[in-house]
This record gives C-alpha cells, structure tokens and sequence, in this order.
C-alpha cells in the first residue's frame, strides 16, 4: 500500500499519540530491564553492523543492556511484524532502515501498516550506494556513462542484491531520471553481483559504498559517481551523481523504530539517548570508516525524513514494475 507523504505524516502523528493506560510511571522508570533491538535480516548485514556497533554505547547511557536479536525474512518484514506485534513499552525496538520506505508499496499484501504501526524513533546513518564500472568500460564519467546508454539502449546490464533493493532501485531512479535503458539482472545478495561485474557479465552496479571500496582503492573498479546528493569522505575523489543528474539521491539508511502506542516520554528518552551516541567523536568516525554518514534529528525530523523516502520511493517502484521474488 502506498502513502502519500501527508498521510504517512498524518498517520505517524497519530500512532505516536495513541492513547496510553496512564503509563507515564512506567516511562519515569524506564528502563527497568534490558532492552531488545530487532535487526529484520541476518548477522553480518549493514543493519545487523550498525545495531552492534552501536547497541553497545546506547547500553551505557540507558544503563541496561540491548540485545541484538536478527529476525530475518521477507525483505525484512517478518522482524518488522514482531516490533509491530510486541508490547509497546519501549523494550522491543526495531531498526528501521530503506527497506520499510521501499515495501510499503513493494509489497500488496503486508499484515501491518509500517506508517501506522511503527513510531519513528532516532536516526542512525546514511549509507551511501556507488555506480561502478569496470575500468575498461568505454565511460569514465556519468555523463560519459549516460551517452553510451542512450548510445546503446538495452545493451547494459546492472546487477542489483534482489528485487526491491536499494541496490536495484538506485539503478532504477538512475534510470527514470536519465532517460536511459538498462537490464535489470537481480541476484541472490549483492556479493554475487559484485563477482560478475569484476568478470565482466555486468556492465554496472550499484552497490553499498562499504561493500565496493576495497575494489575502488585497489583500481579492480571505477566509481562513476556516489548515490548521495553529497560526496562521501571515504572517497572524496569521487563525484556524487547528482552533479551531473540534478536531484538525483539515493542510498540506504537506518535509524530505530518503536512500536506505536510506545509513551512519547520513552521515544523522546530513546531520541535524546540515541542522537548523544551519534555525535560522539569515536562514534561519528567509526561510521565514517565504515563508509557511512551520521544522521542525529529530532524524532519529528526522522518521521519527515521517513515520510520524503516513503514517497520517492513509491515512484519508483512503480516505475520500474518491481514485484517481491
């Protein structure tokens, strides 16, 4: 299902202020017990990543410890569902993240309504994709990319981690806004992906920064541009798209979610906890080695932020015809 962005706004707004039993006793002691954080997807992912990394600082300043539990499954909706479905007292959270933003229309069928059944928390970090190409390919630049495309329609094919990724749907909106043709050739994980496009039976690529830069530093790969509307400081060599293609932005994120009816004296405790991690110096650079921008807002701007992807992506879902395999 999709929603405009009003309506999500609308809908957020009033999740977050559903009715509570009298429970502000309950948010003066929180947290009692430790507190369990969701990662909708396996170990060793950028979500699974980042809630490690960051669940350990966070433990020091609740003073109770989160634990990092992986429910995978779906494109992250079946550790979606059990946030949705878990007590709303601030001990379940989820990490939220691109994926929420993209199935909300991806998916036909969903048992929850994430704009409505999720209360946007914090943000944690930007992850930046990168257009690649090996450095043979007859483009050195975007532009240069862009005039062989159009030059030699439906002769390209991008490899992506799976339908409905934010490595897919990267090279889609590059798509939509360049006017070009590519061939969308999905794979079982964005690793395999890479694999081809180094022996040359893809012509691009959109993967996450993290997983591509040791092949960028090492000149295995070119990097045509990053999918941010910003350059990133791991690479600061490398141009971001939307220098040449105006408005273009991309990219994965993630942040944290609660469950609706979660007391808004615990999301703003959560917020405020959350954001001090974040603009810790050790912090902020470990997230910058790793490739990844920093992203502290208030619990309004994340839902803002939320509602802006919800809705970019909507279009370009559509755009492209994506189903879930």
């Amino acid at each position: 299902m999709t929603l405009p962005r009003r309506r999500f706004l609308q809908v957020a707004a009033s999740a977050l202020a559903l009715p509570a039993l009298s429970r502000s006793a309950q948010a003066e002691t929180y947290p009692a017990r430790p507190v369990r954080l969701v990662v909708p997807f396996a170990p060793a992912g950028a979500s699974d990543i980042i809630a490690r990394l960051v669940g350990p600082a966070l433990s020091e300043r609740l003073g109770q410890q989160v634990v990092v539990e992986n429910r995978s499954g779906a494109g992250g909706n079946i550790g979606t569902e059990s946030v949705v479905r878990a007590t709303a007292d601030g001990y379940t959270l989820l990490v939220v993240g691109g994926f929420n933003a993209i199935n909300t229309t991806l998916y036909d069928k969903l048992s929850f309504v994430f704009a409505r059944d999720i209360v946007p928390v914090a943000g944690i970090a930007r992850m930046p994709n990168v257009m690649l190409v090996l450095p043979t390919f007859p483009a050195a630049t975007v532009p240069e990319f862009i005039a062989y495309a159009k030059a030699n329609p439906e002769k390209i094919n991008f490899g992506s981690g799976g339908t409905g990724s934010p490595t897919h749907l990267s090279g889609e909106l590059f798509k939509m806004m360049t006017s070009i043709n590519m061939v969308h050739l999905p794979y079982r994980g964005a690793g395999p992906a890479l694999i081809d496009l180094l022996g040359g039976q893809l012509q691009t690529m959109f993967p996450t920064l993290p997983s591509a830069i040791g092949y960028i530093r090492g000149g295995k790969l070119r990097a045509l541009g990053v999918t941010p509307a910003k350059r990133s400081e791991a690479v600061p060599d490398v141009p971001s798209i939307g220098e040449f293609v105006p408005g273009y932005d991309a990219g994965d994120w993630y942040g944290v979610g609660a469950p609706a009816g979660t007391p808004p004296e615990i999301v703003e405790r959560l917020n405020k906890d959350i954001n001090a991690v974040l603009t810790d110096p050790e912090m902020k650079s470990r997230l910058t080695e790793l490739g990844m921008t920093p992203i502290p807002a208030s619990q309004t701007e994340f839902t803002r932020f939320i509602a802006d992807e919800t809705e970019k992506w909507s279009k370009v879902v559509k755009f492209s015809g994506a189903k879930p395999d």
